[in-house]
């Protein structure tokens, strides 16, 4: 069997939160292309059913939508159990939900960290816990989680000092499962995108000047595309990857090089 059929996830169930669009859109659709039974998770119901309407369409593969607030114990447990009864199983899981408050930090209200830190670091410890505990008790598994390479650098010239600590948070929780985790069969890693051009990113009129800005600092003069994301979470999610755990991933065009 050669590498790329090695590769290939048939066989294997899973979920990716904030998948409704964006890059988690993206991979949930690589790991279908992959062969993977995918459960598309998102707060908007709405726009995850027609992704996963789309998915299901151009892959074959057997795609869901499942509505959850990822920072509530209860709905992430249910969530969880509901990919393993209607997929029929959880060989894998990309908790990719996040958001980002640009505030300055003599600024920013108790509130507005709270919301940060909630969705960005804590999300990642419910989804990654839970999903974790029935890997542990069926075989094992492998946990993706988007942390950024503003867990690496201070970005300018935004102030965004929650998202910031959040994702250098997901890191070393991922490094501390990772660890917990090795000798029983889960592993855990992480990616840390730079900025992407999602269609929300490009889309939007508040990021224009900025992006300009992030273009100037960056080494390859661009933004990513979520489509360059995919094949290190495919790579992570099946059986290639059985020593890698414990690592974060940046994918960031050098940006973080210097």
């Amino acid at each position: 069997m050669g590498i790329i059929e090695k590769m290939r996830l048939d066989g294997k169930k899973g979920f990716v939160t904030g998948a409704a669009r964006g890059i988690g859109k993206c991979t949930a659709a690589a790991f279908a292309e992959a062969g993977a039974d995918v459960a598309i998770v998102d707060m908007d119901l709405e726009t995850a059913e027609s992704t996963a309407k789309e998915i299901a369409a151009s892959t074959g593969r057997k795609i869901i939508a499942l509505k959850c607030d990822v920072t509530d114990e209860s709905q992430v447990q249910s969530m969880v159990d509901k990919v393993v009864a209607e997929l029929g199983g959880l060989n894998f899981c990309h908790a990719n939900a996040g958001i980002c408050i640009n505030e300055a930090a003599d600024k920013m209200s108790y509130a507005q960290w709270l919301k940060v830190i909630n969705v960005n670091l804590n999300s990642v410890f419910l989804t990654d816990t839970i999903a974790g505990r029935y890997m542990l008790s069926h075989g094992g598994g492998s946990i993706i989680n988007t942390a950024s390479m503003s867990a690496h650098i201070v970005n300018v010239p935004q102030p965004q000092c929650a998202y910031n600590a959040s994702k250098a948070g997901v890191i070393q929780l991922t490094k501390s499962l990772a660890v917990e985790w090795a000798k029983r069969g889960v592993r855990v890693n992480s990616i840390s995108p730079g900025y992407i051009g999602t269609d929300l990113t490009l889309s939007s009129e508040f990021l224009k000047p900025l992006i300009a800005k992030w273009n100037e600092l960056s080494p390859v003069g661009r933004l990513g595309k979520p489509e360059e994301l995919e094949s290190i979470c495919v790579y992570l999610a099946g059986d290639t990857s059985t020593f890698t755990t414990g690592a974060d991933f940046s994918l960031d065009g050098a940006f973080t090089c210097f």
